[in-house]
């Protein structure tokens, strides 16, 4: 499974209106940590894609999610259960981490 592109026009349905475990990881194309997280999100969507959904969103192209959730620092990733946030992380994570925080949720 791959990591799902989000957009400003298709955020809602992808998240706010799914139910589950979605991870979205807020990034731009020039942030050297954000381009670190790309095999790492592309790893994790892998080995969750029956128990969770992988998506990012570049902030520089679709500002109206980013200024919604008042996203200040990339990469920001942000779990949502049910299409609400549940926990927000800043910065590089690792695939063990992100998977034992999507577990949490579940």
């Amino acid at each position: 499974m791959s990591v799902v592109v989000l957009t400003d026009v298709n955020f809602e349905e992808e998240i706010l209106k799914s139910t589950g475990i979605v991870l979205v990881d807020f990034w731009a194309e020039w942030c050297g940590p954000c381009q670190m997280m790309i095999p790492i999100l592309d790893q994790l969507a892998t080995e969750m894609w029956k128990n969770a959904k992988v998506s990012k969103l570049n902030v520089d192209d679709n500002p109206w999610v980013a200024g919604a959730f008042k996203i200040k620092s990339i990469p920001t990733m942000i779990i949502f259960k049910d299409g609400k946030p549940v926990e927000q992380l800043v910065w590089v994570q690792q695939v063990p981490e992100l998977k034992a925080i999507l577990e949490k949720h579940m």
